[in-house]
C-alpha cells in the first residue's frame, strides 16, 4: 500500500510530501513499484534477466489453484463461478463508494462520461474498443462456445446473452467511474486540468492508482487492500480456468481416451502454463507482455473474429444459422441481426483492421524500442495464429481429394456441413 499515513520517525517519504507535488509523489510510487516489485529493466537489448523468485513463487501458487480447479472438472468450475462472479462486484461497489467521496472525483467521472465527438472518427479508438470487448466477453477465444456446449439443447441462451452483456457493460462503467474518480482526485492534488494526462494506462492503474484510493479509506484500509488484490487474483483465476477448460475440451473431443486421464491432462496443462508464464516475471517481463498482447492477442483476435463471422454468415449460411436458432430455441431471428452478421459487423471490423495496418507504427514500450529479434518473434507468433484459418481450410479441401468433380465442386463440398452434422440427441429430428 502507498505510504499515506505513518509515524514521523518511521516514514521518510512523508517528510517530503509538503515539498513535492502530487504528480512527483505518484512518480515516486510508480518508480518504487517498477524497481522494487518488477525489477524492471530500461530495455531488453541485453536479455530479459533472471526471474524474481518471489514472483515465481506467487505464480506457482496461482497455477496450482488453476490446476486444481481444472482437475476437478467443469462441475468444479461451475460451482467456483458463483464466488468468482459475485465477489468482484462486492469489492468494486466498495471501491466505488470510496472513490466518489474523494476530492475532485466528480471532475474525473464527468471527464469519463463527457463524449469527445472528434474521437469517433479515429479508427484506433474503435480498434481499442473492439479488442476490449473481445477480452471482456472472451469472444473468439473459444471459452464461451465451450461452456455453452454443456447447456441443454433447447436452452434459451438469448436471455443469458442479454444478462451477460448487460452485466459486463455495468462492470465496465463501475470500473471506469472508480478509475477516473481516482484520477480526478490525483489531478486535484497536482493542479492539472487535463485529467487524461494525469496517468498513463497499464499496470500502474491497478497496482498504484487503486491502492492509492484504498489507502485513503478511513477504516481498516489494510482489509480493503487485501480484498482488492484478492479480487484481481480471483478475476485472473476465473479467466484462466475458462481458457484452460476450453483447451482441455478440444483435446478431449479430438483424441478421446487416447488423451489420457483428465487429471494428468489438466496437470500437464497447468505445468505448461506455469513454465511459459515464468518469462513474465523476469525483469523484462513487461516488455514481453506488451509484445504478446499486440502481436499474439489483440491483432490476431481481430482477424480471426472476421474469419469466424465470414465462416458462419457466408460459408455455413446465415439462413441455415437462423434456422438452427429457431429449431433449438423457437426464436425467429430478425433482419437486424442478419444484416449485422452478414454485412455490418464484418465490414466495420475489416475497415478498422485495414486502417490499423496502414497506420501501424513500430511497437514500443514506454517509448523504448524493441530489438529486432523481438519483432521477428512477434511476427512468428502472429503468423502461427493466423495460419490456422488457411491451414484448416486446406485440410478440409484435402479431405475431398477422393470426391469426383471439378476443383470448384470439391471446394464447395469442403465448405458444406458434413452429412453427419445433426443434433447429438438421438430423439431430435435429423432434417
Amino acid at each position: 500500500m502507498p505510504l499515506v499515513k505513518c509515524h514521523p520517525r518511521s516514514c521518510t517519504l512523508n517528510n517530503y510530501n509538503n515539498h513535492i507535488n502530487g504528480i512527483q509523489l505518484w512518480s515516486i510510487r510508480s518508480s518504487q513499484y517498477r524497481r522494487e516489485i518488477l525489477h524492471e529493466l530500461p530495455n531488453i537489448d541485453q536479455g530479459l534477466g533472471l526471474p524474481n523468485w518471489q514472483l515465481v513463487a506467487c505464480l506457482a501458487v496461482a497455477w496450482l489453484i488453476i490446476g486444481g480447479v481444472l482437475i476437478r472438472g467443469i462441475k468444479s468450475s461451475g460451482k467456483a463461478a458463483y464466488f468468482l462472479g459475485v465477489f468482484p462486484y462486492v469489492v468494486l461497489l466498495l471501491l466505488l463508494l470510496r472513490a466518489v467521496t474523494l476530492p475532485g472525483a466528480w471532475d474525473g467521472i464527468v471527464y469519463f462520461f463527457k463524449p469527445q465527438w472528434r474521437e469517433l472518427l479515429n479508427p484506433l479508438v474503435w480498434y481499442a474498443a473492439v479488442t476490449q470487448v473481445f477480452f471482456s466477453l472472451a469472444i473468439c477465444f473459444g471459452t464461451v462456445i465451450t461452456y455453452a456446449s454443456y447447456n441443454n439443447f433447447n436452452k434459451n441462451v438469448y436471455n443469458d446473452i442479454v444478462i451477460i452483456t448487460t452485466m459486463d457493460s455495468c462492470s465496465s462503467i463501475i470500473a471506469g467511474c472508480i478509475t477516473f474518480g481516482i484520477l480526478g482526485n490525483l489531478a486535484k492534488q497536482t493542479g492539472i486540468t487535463d485529467i487524461g494526462s494525469v496517468v498513463k494506462g497499464g499496470t500502474g492503474l491497478a497496482f498504484i492508482s487503486y491502492p492509492e484510493a484504498i489507502a485513503k479509506f478511513e477504516y481498516v484500509p489494510q482489509m480493503f487492500a487485501v480484498l482488492f488484490f484478492l479480487m484481481l487474483f480471483v478475476l485472473g483465476i476465473g479467466s484462466t480456468v475458462g481458457m484452460g477448460s476450453c483447451i482441455l475440451r478440444v483435446i478431449r473431443d479430438q483424441f478421446g481416451k487416447r488423451a489420457g486421464p483428465s487429471w494428468a491432462l489438466a496437470g500437464a496443462l497447468a505445468a505448461l502454463g506455469f513454465g511459459v508464464s515464468i518469462v513474465y516475471v523476469t525483469p523484462g517481463g513487461q516488455f514481453i507482455v506488451n509484445l504478446i498482447d499486440f502481436y499474439g492477442v489483440s491483432f490476431t483476435a481481430l482477424i480471426l473474429a472476421i474469419g469466424e463471422l465470414l465462416a458462419v454468415a457466408w460459408f455455413y449460411g446465415v439462413r441455415r444459422f437462423c434456422a438452427d436458432i429457431k429449431f433449438m430455441m423457437g426464436i425467429e431471428t430478425g433482419w437486424y441481426w442478419r444484416l449485422c452478421w452478414t454485412y455490418i459487423t464484418p465490414g466495420l471490423m475489416a475497415a478498422v483492421l485495414l486502417y490499423t495496418l496502414l497506420n501501424m507504427n513500430e511497437l514500443t514500450y514506454k517509448g523504448v524500442a524493441y530489438p529486432h529479434i523481438a519483432h521477428v518473434f512477434g511476427y512468428f507468433l502472429a503468423g502461427l495464429g493466423l495460419l490456422q484459418l488457411p491451414g484448416w481450410a486446406l485440410y478440409a479441401f484435402y479431405k475431398q481429394r477422393k470426391t469426383e468433380g471439378s476443383f470448384w465442386e470439391r471446394l464447395c463440398a469442403a465448405s458444406r456441413p458434413a452429412e453427419s452434422w445433426a443434433p447429438a440427441i438421438a430423439q431430435m429430428p435429423q432434417d
